[in-house]
């Protein structure tokens, strides 16, 4: 299983925003900071403010910065808000299942569960825990 980058991207802006509590951040500054373009900071500036875990302000004194103690942004629901497709295979998803297996198949519940595990450690961690 993969993380996509987006996700694998708003760890690591979420981490360094984390570590510098105190200042604003413009787009260029991360991308230089992260080794990152622009182009995609700009997608997850977009995607962690509209879900209130940073704010981002335009103009001449503004920046990006967390919005949110790191005690309480929970690394589950950062997977949750930034993986759009958590189907690690084929027959996860009910519209592009071709598989020939699938009402004899055994392996897909054993599947679910692991995710479901995956899922379950993430959220029991915290920003705060990885800083």
């Amino acid at each position: 299983m993969n993380l996509s980058k987006f996700t694998d991207y708003s760890f690591r802006i979420l981490i360094y925003l984390g570590n510098h509590p105190n200042e604003l951040f413009t787009v260029d500054e991360l991308s230089s900071c992260l080794g990152l373009s622009s182009h995609h900071i700009k997608k997850i500036i977009y995607k962690l403010s509209k879900n209130d875990l940073i704010d981002s302000t335009k103009g001449r004194n503004g920046g990006i910065k967390l919005v949110k103690d790191p005690r309480n942004i929970n690394l589950g629901d950062i997977l949750e808000i930034t993986e759009d497709n958590l189907n690690i295979v084929e027959c996860f998803s009910d519209s592009s299942n071709s598989c020939n297996l699938t009402c004899n198949c055994n392996l897909k519940p054993i599947l679910y569960d692991a995710l479901n595990s995956f899922k379950l450690k993430l959220s029991e961690y915290t920003l705060y825990d990885i800083l």
